[in-house]
This record gives C-alpha cells, structure tokens and sequence, in this order.
C-alpha cells in the first residue's frame, strides 16, 4: 500500500492567496505594483531569490534579499489565519488511511514552525513524520527529500518502494525525481496546470484524486 509525502504549502495548505499578499508586501519597497495570483503563477521558481528577480526584472543584492526575506515571513505569519486547509484535504487523509496507507509531510516552511502549526489541524495523529526545512530559505527540496525517505525507512518500516510525493511545484517535482519516488502534481497551488503538465507526471484537479492514482504508481 502507497506511503504518500504530502507538500504542505500549496498542497494540504491552501494558502497562495496570503502568499500573493506577501510577495506584494515584498516587492511594494521597490516600487513594484502589487501581484496577483496569475502574476505568481507566471513566475514562480526555485531558488526563491531567482522568482522575485524575475519579477522585478534585474538582479537583486544580498542586503535587497536578505529584507525580501524578512518581508515576506513577517507578512506570512500575520496572514496565517486567513488559510485553511485545502477543502478537500481531510476527505484524502482520512481516505489514505481508510486503504491502510501511511503518509507524512515535508515542507520548505521552515521546521520549527511548521511542527507546531501542523498540530492544530491534528496532522501529528495520521502522519508518520512531519519535516520541514532545515536549511536556508533559498534551498532546493531534493536534500530534504533524501533525509525525509531514509527517516521513513529506518525509523518507521515504511518500504522505500511503496513511496509517492504529491506536491505543486517542479521543486517537488525534482525533489522526488532525484531519489527515485514518483510524483502526482496537483494544479491547486503555485504553478498553472499548463505548465505542470509538461513535466510528464501525474496531475491533478483534486487531492482525492492524487490518493486514487497513488498505489498505482507503487
């Protein structure tokens, strides 16, 4: 049966309506209008550093990075209670461990608030691990990926095998694809269907349908 490592931004969490609203906070200092939805789902990219340069068009210094970087977390944090759980989130949960699937979260919010977060919506009682990012902001997922499957392996007995990633972003994407786990891309998040679709995987309308095709790809 699948072990689905759910992204947790875009993903369960819908959340890019206050993303967009923090983006614009961001850019505001460099005379840059606010974004809209259409206007990041344009752009969005990893590194973080490479999409506010393509928005901005030019280069952006470290000192410009580092305030965009604060920005933006301030911002975040004091939109969180503007976001709720993608509508259909619960119903895929609790139809994973309906098929005696297991599943767990890796996100690139960062770990120490993320953990907390996610206990308010009682994601610690149906997730095998909850991992976010440890590293710095502008970080790839891949590494992350890596640690969070051989944790699932060797702490938990999850069968390296039986792994699927859904997420929303071609960093999910990569970051599944450099360890060897397939990867259902759902089109809620931060990327237009369009373009996910041209990543030759998997996507989806709905997370309900990302449980359906999951233990057919393990």
């Amino acid at each position: 049966m699948a072990h689905i490592i759910w992204d947790w931004n875009g993903t369960l969490f819908d959340d890019l309506h206050i993303i967009v609203e923090s983006v614009s906070a961001c850019v505001a200092p460099f005379g840059r209008d606010s974004i809209t939805e259409e206007d990041y789902r344009d752009h969005y990219t990893r590194p973080v550093s490479v999409f506010y340069e393509n928005l901005m068009g030019r280069a952006i210094t470290q000192d410009e990075w580092a305030n965009i970087d604060n920005i933006f977390h301030e911002t975040y944090r004091s939109l969180l209670h503007g976001a709720n759980l993608a509508v259909d989130a619960d119903a895929a949960i609790r139809l994973l461990s309906d098929q005696a699937g297991t599943q767990s979260i890796l996100s690139m919010w960062w770990h120490s608030e993320l953990v907390p977060f996610t206990a308010g919506f009682g994601m610690h009682d149906v997730m095998k691990r909850i991992d976010g990012n440890r590293d710095d902001t502008g970080a790839l997922k891949a590494d992350q990926m890596r640690a969070h499957v051989e944790r699932l392996v060797a702490d938990h007995g999850v069968v390296a095998a039986d792994v699927v990633a859904v997420g929303d972003t071609f960093d999910d994407a990569a970051a599944a694809r450099s360890v060897g786990v397939p990867i259902i891309l759902y089109d809620g998040g931060s990327h237009h269907r369009r373009e996910l679709e041209k990543v030759g995987v998997p996507v989806v309308s709905t997370l309900m349908e990302a449980v359906g095709i999951a233990s057919s790809l393990v």
